[in-house]
């Protein structure tokens, strides 16, 4: 192949392999290397050599960091995408069939129709910040379950027991990630410097801002729509014809949401412009849930300002529009 033509390239990345095409003049070729540090290498070296204009991978819960870390390193235009993207683009191109070669196939077309955005790899740090973050999520939701199961368990004292030695030991779990994330905010003079930003707001607590933190490196960097669009509150339109839908919103970032629905509530209770905000949304007929949504995106638009301009939170000042 030339160097000089353009190509795209998809990656079907699974636990052991890397399924690979490549397109360029509308030819496919197909190539296959281990998911092992010498199959990552002479993968980046055959990139290297044809000089793609975009690569395209799916995030796939952790099994395609350590090659796009690799290509990113290697100055490779390489783009992480959604997978539910990448599946709707398949169905509607007609590519039913699922094999590794067609997706990896789909994922070329992919890259060659949408030109996904390539932006920055999260670095080790970051990465290890959010493995913290998810982890203390993971264990509030099994001491959450374990309560539950302790308020129906039978009688017999064996089981309530164990599971009551369990919610000891998860509650030292917790303690010791929290400990864990403290020490990794405190040890990063920016992060700190950004949670402190972040606590100024009423509202938003250290749970809410290492999330945002973790999974939100663009915070401060994106617009105003930009960041919305990120994290899944912006209201998009659904028109068709002559009809007119209600806007509504969909896809982004599920943890960073879940996180600002939180503080949202929080904060329509204890944010006076953001409770006067919520108030007059519901004086003009809007759901409680559309408001409630409306609150978490200008909250979001909120922090974004305040990480872009370093000010901590002023209540009769702070602009949104940034």
């Amino acid at each position: 192949m030339s160097d000089t033509r353009s190509s795209f390239v998809g990656i079907d990345v699974s636990k052991r392999r890397l399924d690979v095409a490549t397109r360029w003049e509308g030819q496919t070729s197909a190539d296959r290397f281990d998911n092992a540090p010498d199959g990552i290498a002479a993968l980046v070296d055959r990139m290297a050599e044809i000089s793609p204009e975009r690569i395209v991978l799916e995030a796939t819960g952790g099994y395609e960091r350590p090659v796009a870390a690799a290509l990113a390193a290697a100055d490779l235009p390489v783009a992480v995408v959604n997978p539910r993207q990448t599946r709707d683009f398949a169905r509607a191109s007609g590519r039913l069939a699922k094999t590794d070669r067609i997706d990896a196939q789909a994922l070329a077309l992919f890259a060659e129709r949408m030109r996904p955005e390539v932006r920055p790899l999260p670095s080790a740090d970051q990465e290890a910040l959010a493995a913290l973050v998810d982890r203390r999520r993971q264990l509030v939701e099994m001491k959450v379950a374990e309560q539950n199961r302790l308020e129906t368990a039978p009688s017999e004292a064996a089981v309530r027991r164990d599971i009551e030695r369990h919610l000891t030991f998860l509650d030292e779990r917790l303690a010791a990630t929290e400990r864990q994330l403290e020490a990794a905010v405190e040890e990063s003079p920016m992060w700190r410097a950004e949670e402190e930003l972040l606590c100024s707001v009423p509202g938003i607590g250290p749970t809410t801002a290492r999330v945002l933190l973790a999974h939100l490196p663009e915070l401060g960097e994106a617009n105003r729509q930009e960041i919305a669009k990120l994290v899944g509150v912006a209201p998009l339109n659904q028109d068709s014809g002559r009809r007119r839908g209600e806007r509504a919103t969909w896809g982004g970032r599920p943890m960073v949401r879940s996180a600002l629905y939180m503080a949202a509530l929080a904060a329509v209770r204890h944010n006076r412009r953001l409770r006067a905000f919520y108030e007059r949304l519901l004086g003009r007929g809007k759901a409680k849930k559309v408001a409630l949504v409306a609150c978490m995106r200008k909250l979001l638009v909120w922090l974004n300002a305040i990480v872009k301009t370093e000010t901590p939170w002023q209540p009769n000042h702070q602009s949104s529009s940034v």
